[in-house]
């Protein structure tokens, strides 16, 4: 059983709820608890769309410092690839993501959230890559994910800085992609993935590696690589029942295979 992190499913929407006092440090335990629940949810037919939340007052503050202040360079080489991939795996979750950020999305915290399809912020909340000002850089995702979502300028602008950023700078920018009041945080990641419950499993997983995997190719390796995928999608059941209920004028009975 985990200790810090737990996936809940009901109505086909799995929700990974950390819950570490006092501000959901991300230390090696609750990374590694984090890349299990995602595992879990990636595999399990039940989850049909993912909710990240930290809770009502903060999503989660950044990694454990006083876990790593004595690490040396060699202690942090061996360690180094398994932060980054803990947290990545959100990234392959094959179904809808969305973070529901409260309170502080901070280092370890801001990349948990750009690993997420989309970011729901409460408009209070701060989000942030402060790693800067403790000598260091983000190790996590946060150098290469920030800079694809807000552009490389901003994004030196944020990890150069440490600054944090209010939730309509971070509308502005890009790293937010709802802000709502606080108390509406979680209902409204629910009300943003609730719409994929229903559909088309294998089509909404193609469509995230096409736009995902494209980003990593040249324009004509990202064509052929659409391509391929718009192709494999002929094989699937949803696709003979969403065009025969086009043609028959009825809504689609998707069944995710």
């Amino acid at each position: 059983m985990s200790e810090f992190v737990r996936l809940e499913t009901k109505d086909g929407i799995g929700t990974i709820r950390l819950d570490r006092p006092k501000m959901n440090a991300l230390n090696k335990q609750v990374q590694e608890e984090l890349r299990a629940a995602a595992t879990e949810a990636s595999a399990d037919p039940e989850v049909r769309a993912v909710i990240v939340y930290g809770g009502e007052k903060v999503f989660a503050a950044g990694a454990d410092i006083k876990e790593m202040a004595d690490m040396s360079y060699v202690d942090m080489a061996a360690r180094a690839a398994d932060l980054s991939s803990a947290l990545g795996v959100f990234a392959r979750i094959p179904k809808p993501v969305v973070a529901a950020i409260t309170g502080y999305a901070l280092g370890g915290g801001c990349e948990l959230a750009l690993a997420c399809d989309w970011r729901v912020v409460a408009e209070d909340a701060k989000l942030g890559q402060p790693e800067i000002k403790l000598g260091i850089i983000p190790g996590a995702g946060g150098t290469q994910r920030l800079a694809r979502l807000v552009g490389p300028a901003r994004a030196k602008d944020l990890i150069m800085s440490g600054r944090m950023v209010d939730a309509q700078e971070a509308l502005r920018i890009g790293l937010a992609d709802r802000v709502v009041p606080a108390g509406e945080v979680y209902s409204a990641a629910v009300d943003l993935v609730r719409p994929y419950v229903d559909g088309p499993t294998q089509a909404l997983r193609a469509a995230k590696l096409a736009v995902d995997g494209g980003l990593e190719m040249d324009l004509n390796s990202g064509l052929a690589w659409e391509s391929q995928l718009f192709a494999a999608l002929f094989a699937t059941d949803d696709r003979r029942e969403g065009m025969a209920a086009f043609v028959e004028k009825r809504k689609p009975g998707f069944t995710g295979r």
